[in-house]
């Protein structure tokens, strides 16, 4: 008796390219994980940069340049925004979490108000700041 054919299937919707198409829901979920990463990057930077004050002041010029220099205006305006995507990422949860939103519609146009929503908010915090 022979076995059953075994049918080649990807292992995972995540499989991004020939498999899987992606989505606004996928993506903005993805970059929640990524943002948050990011900001968890972010935070140790800002850490180096209190320590090294606190350790002297060859240290902390060091650091204090490259978080003045253009590279550190760069990176500290990814952090900005990265840090209110997973903030509108969270609120998008907490909606769903209250019942609201679940729609694929609706759950497309908030992915797409969060990528917007982020970098409006990034803008007034550069602008503020």
């Amino acid at each position: 008796m022979t076995s059953p054919k075994r049918v080649e299937r990807p292992l995972s919707p995540f499989m991004i390219g020939p498999y899987y198409r992606p989505q606004m829901t996928s993506i903005s979920s993805i970059m929640v994980r990524i943002t948050g990463i990011a900001t968890f990057g972010t935070v140790a930077l800002v850490v180096a940069w209190l320590l090294a004050a606190a350790v002297s002041p060859a240290a902390f010029d060091c650091v204090n340049w490259l978080l003045t220099s253009l590279v550190g205006d760069v990176l500290m305006t990814a952090a900005a925004w990265a840090v209110w995507y997973h903030a509108l990422g969270r609120l998008r949860h907490l909606i769903w979490d209250l019942g609201y939103g679940v729609e694929v519609k609706f759950n497309e146009l908030m992915g797409m108000v969060m990528f917007g929503g982020a970098t409006v908010l990034t803008l007034i915090t550069v602008l503020v700041v």
